[in-house]
């Protein structure tokens, strides 16, 4: 019903050349995106639009990223063909795309023979239409069976997540199992200090009753004592009165009987009281003796009924501690029961990633072999033609043969090409693949064709765009051009070159190929060259701006020449052997290497050498293993000007980058130069005299680029060796001790910086190994230190001078939120506001990725560069009130602010609890966010600065702090990574 209710469209026939084309253009964008060309291609290549060199610069170009562009360069090759490319293009859509070609023409899709425009023979057309519905059905059933055994593999796959979710709720059973055990063993715990606690009590009562009893005592005997000294005393007055009495009855006169008697009245009056006194002493001292008495039975009872209970809470907590063990290991049973479904459940979750990625592969493989059966029949077809035309070329030569004398003329010089071809197909040069188009501006014969389809290829369009008519006349104006040039370059060529079958060896053939008018070499074609040349004046031809392609047996090529240089200046030949086939060729001094091309374990190599470091060139050129291509650029004056600052001292190599380093290196013998993880460095030599895997680098000031102290450090393969090394021991270390554990954790992160390469596989500080064919890298060098792990011990960094005022981060996010206020209402800065956007606005910023963060989700008010670039503008900070995932955007547009991450701790915390409640956020909250934030500081492409916990007490000395921080990374040089992702 859909194909009843499409509008028929002009007929194709009726169409002109312009019609056709401004129709496709019309619809350029639609075609360049929804078109594979590897599916158009084997139509385009029958209906002998597109040429086998056309289908491979498509596939294999370079220079085309994307399948848009390739569809779009495509197009460009089409357009070329003029009617006949329009008319093919359109007609393959009908074939392969019913529904684009429905979209671009109006018309409905037919495969009737009357609706092809005849490019095709209708035998070949009936023959490939046949073997397309095959393969789409073939394609069809593959896919069914896919789709069966991912079905059962899914519901396997289900089956396995059900007993995985079956275990999960058996662990969390046994999860609240380990929890109420818990829960009883803090009550049996606490029930145990509640005895203690009693315990305690009653040994202090103990205690004081035993201080009381011995008061007690202490009183006793002071009234004993007290009562002995009062009968002593009494025991002597009657023994004074006794014997005064004897003394007055014997010498007494008649007066003083009087006062005697008197004397004595008072005397026994005395007594009386003395006699009356001592019964009430006696008794208080009786009574007190046997309130004593009852005290020491009563505190002796109290003391026996303690120990009974003290034995009692013994035998209460021996049951208790046994109950404890049990408990204890209840829990750890449990636990490893945890564990082990834990890691069950991992592995299950790995297998299906595995799975996930076999599937992803197979559907790779699947289109790879798609691909390659479609070109394997491209070529097949080629074939085809070509031997047609073959047996056409025959049968015209055997209608006009002429006379005999002509035909042995004819059979001599068919003779020497066959044997000039011959010599050429047994050179070793030749690859056994297809060779791809040379993107090159050398002057080695054998890209002398592809140099004017290089020119071509430069004026034409790789955008889906449609080109401008201005286009069109800079392309037509470049093609007469090169093909003007192109007969003096190629007579230019043969006046400087000779013609042999193989560099440095003799063959007899040589002299009869070459004669003295040169009629042999204009006898042979142009463009079926022998690959092999060699000059005949001994040196190179000095042509500036151009590249030299030189071929030669590279058997121990660095015996053969040597090299200076580096990535700053370019890599130049310094000495030549004399003898060797490197001086044969013709190669001399202050040439640069530019690429070096080789072939190794079947496989064709390419390395460019053009801003490689020195240790990387000769590393490159000692790979050469048999016959190489080296492609040289002659450069002189460069060459002498390296040379005069080597002998002048004013640089020790060609080599100057700087990087930043991911790992801290203790100082060592032999000047090893002691550094710490993120530190600067400037690489002067990558190949310094005495050692081998050494670097000589110089710290760096870090507001100025000036060299401070200078050493050797590791080398990049070194280097990465002793951080996986460090990475090892870390991850193996012994927790003796929680604290010991936060200890081995912090000196962790302070070791080592974890980097990789990133979604590339390479490391920018280290040459590139390419296949020709694949452009990929060569897995197959067993000693070259491209091939090791992802680690990146140095991140080449780039030196950045920010001319304004740089914007403030803060982080943790949620004290930033915290302290950005307070920061802006200082003199020089500002608080970034939020803008208001237009639906259409702010989906054409977010295009733009010119949108920081947003606000809230669901409004337009959101954060962009536009608010950012603003506040900058009038020479004062900006404080952004953002996370860590707008650093990325900000460096795209050329923005790099200052990252300021404030440690923190839990005692650290506690001193901001009145400024977090404000904010309605807790301790717990912030904590959490400085651990999340933490560890991805790592992973940003610049430098941040940290703030110690212990180094500020209050709110008012961290910002206090901030400030002083702030001026002086303001003053510093701003490092920033090469982005890996």
């Amino acid at each position: 019903m859909a194909g009843e209710c499409v509008p028929e469209g002009p007929d194709m026939g009726d169409m002109s050349e312009e019609e056709l084309w401004e129709l496709i253009n019309d619809n350029r964008h639609r075609i360049s995106l929804g078109v594979r060309p590897c599916i158009l291609i084997p139509y385009l290549r029958q209906a002998r639009v597109l040429t086998e060199m056309d289908e491979d610069e498509i596939l294999s170009s370079h220079n085309l990223t994307n399948r848009s562009m390739r569809t779009s360069y495509m197009l460009d090759l089409l357009r070329t063909q003029g009617r006949n490319g329009a008319v093919a293009l359109l007609e393959s859509l009908m074939i392969h795309y019913p529904t684009l070609y429905t979209q671009v023409t109006g018309r409905k899709p037919s495969t009737e023979p009357s609706r092809f425009s005849g490019l095709i023979k209708y035998s070949e057309l009936t023959e490939y239409l046949v073997r397309a519905v095959t393969g789409m059905q073939k394609e069809l059933q593959e896919a069914r069976c896919e789709a069966s055994k991912k079905s059962a593999h899914c519901a396997s796959l289900e089956l396995e997540i059900r007993k995985i979710m079956d275990l999960e709720e058996k662990s969390r059973g046994l999860q609240t199992e380990n929890e109420r055990m818990r829960r009883h063993l803090c009550s049996l715990q606490r029930d145990v200090t509640k005895l203690k606690d009693e315990k305690c009590d009653v040994y202090m009562r103990y205690t004081a009753a035993i201080e009381e009893k011995s008061a007690v005592n202490m009183r006793l005997h002071d009234l004993n004592l007290q009562i002995y000294q009062l009968q002593t005393e009494l025991q002597k007055a009657q023994t004074e009165n006794e014997f005064q009495k004897k003394c007055s009855l014997r010498c007494a006169s008649p007066a003083d009987t009087p006062r005697l008697q008197e004397e004595v009245r008072s005397l026994r009056c005395q007594l009386v009281k003395v006699e009356k006194l001592d019964p009430a002493r006696e008794d208080i001292l009786a009574q007190d003796l046997a309130e004593a008495i009852d005290s020491q039975v009563e505190l002796a009872e109290q003391l026996r009924c303690y120990r009974e209970e003290n034995e009692q809470l013994l035998t209460d907590k021996q049951g208790l501690l046994d109950q404890k063990e049990c408990l204890s290991l209840q829990v750890q049973q449990l636990t490893l029961d945890c564990k082990m479904h834990q890691q069950k459940s991992t592995v299950i979750q790995n297998q299906m990633k595995e799975l996930q990625a076999e599937r992803d592969q197979a559907y790779l493989s699947r289109d790879e072999a798609q691909t390659m059966i479609a070109r394997i029949l491209a070529e097949k077809d080629t074939l085809r033609c070509q031997l047609v035309e073959l047996q056409e070329q025959v049968f015209s030569l055997q209608a006009k043969r002429s006379p005999r004398g002509q035909r042995q003329s004819f059979d001599e010089t068919e003779m020497d090409w066959e044997s000039l071809r011959s010599s050429c197909e047994l050179c070793p040069l030749r690859s056994p693949t297809r060779r791809l188009l040379c993107r090159m501006d050398a002057i080695n014969p054998m890209s002398l064709r592809s140099e004017c389809e290089d020119s071509t290829a430069s004026v034409r369009s790789q955008n889906p765009e449609p080109p401008s008519p201005e286009s069109f006349r800079r392309r037509e104006e470049a093609l007469y051009t090169d093909n003007s040039l192109d007969t003096v370059d190629t007579e230019s060529l043969f006046e400087d070159f000779v013609f042999i079958p193989d560099v440095g060896s003799e063959d007899k053939q040589t002299p009869r190929l070459l004669s003295s008018n040169g009629s042999s070499i204009d006898g042979v074609s142009r463009t079926s060259y022998p690959p092999f040349l060699m000059r005949s004046r001994p040196k190179a031809i000095r042509v500036n701006g151009r590249v030299l392609s030189i071929s030669l047996q590279g058997e121990a090529l660095l015996s053969q020449l040597t090299v200076v240089g580096g990535n700053k200046t370019g890599v130049f030949v310094h000495q030549v052997t004399e003898g060797t086939p490197a001086h044969t060729v013709g190669i001399s001094r202050g040439a640069q290497i530019v690429e070096v091309r080789y072939e190794q374990n079947q496989k064709a190599l390419r390395m460019v050498l053009e801003d490689s470091t020195l240790e990387e060139a000769m590393w490159a050129l000692g790979q050469v293993t048999g016959l190489c291509h080296l492609s040289l650029r002659p450069r002189q004056d460069d060459y002498e000007a390296l040379l005069q600052q080597l002998q002048s001292s004013e640089t020790i190599s060609g080599d100057s980058f700087y990087v930043r380093v991911n790992m801290s290196l203790s100082a060592g013998p032999n000047g090893t130069l002691a550094v710490s993880c993120n530190d600067i460095l400037h690489v002067t030599h990558t190949r310094p005299a005495g050692t081998e895997d050494s670097w000589r680098a110089s710290q760096v000031h870090p507001c100025q680029l000036l060299d401070l102290q200078t050493g050797n450090v590791p080398n990049y393969y070194r280097a990465q060796r002793l951080l996986i090394r460090a990475i090892e021991d870390m991850s193996f270390q012994t927790k003796k001790s929680r604290k010991a554990g936060r200890v081995v954790e912090q000196n962790k992160q302070k070791a080592v910086r974890i980097v990789g390469t990133g979604r590339h596989g390479r490391s920018p500080l280290w040459v590139s190994v390419e296949e020709e064919n694949t452009k990929s890298t060569e897995p197959g060098a067993t000693s070259a230190p491209k091939s090791c792990l992802t680690l990146m011990p140095y991140s080449l960094v780039t030196p950045i001078f920010p001319p304004i005022c740089r914007p403030v981060l803060l982080l943790p996010t949620i004290l930033g939120h915290c302290l950005n206020k307070k920061v802006a209402d200082w003199q020089g800065f500002q608080l970034c506001e939020p803008e208001v956007l237009s639906a259409s606005e702010h989906a054409a910023r977010l295009q733009r990725s010119e949108i920081l963060e947003e606000l809230e989700q669901g409004t337009h008010c959101c954060y962009t560069l536009q608010c950012v670039e603003k506040v900058m503008k009038k020479g004062i900070h900006c404080v952004l009130p953002l996370g860590l995932d707008c650093v990325r955007r900000l460096h795209r547009a050329k923005i790099f602010p200052i990252i300021i991450f404030i440690g923190l701790s839990a005692r650290s915390a506690r001193k901001l609890k009145s400024k977090l409640q404000r904010h309605s956020q807790s301790e717990e909250q912030l904590l959490a966010c400085s651990k999340s934030e933490e560890p991805l500081l790592d992973k940003l492409p610049c430098l941040y600065h940290s703030v110690a916990p212990d180094s500020w007490s209050d709110q008012a000395s961290l910002l206090t702090s901030l400030r002083s921080i702030i001026w002086e990374e303001q003053k510093k040089i701003v490092w920033v990574e090469h982005d890996q992702w």
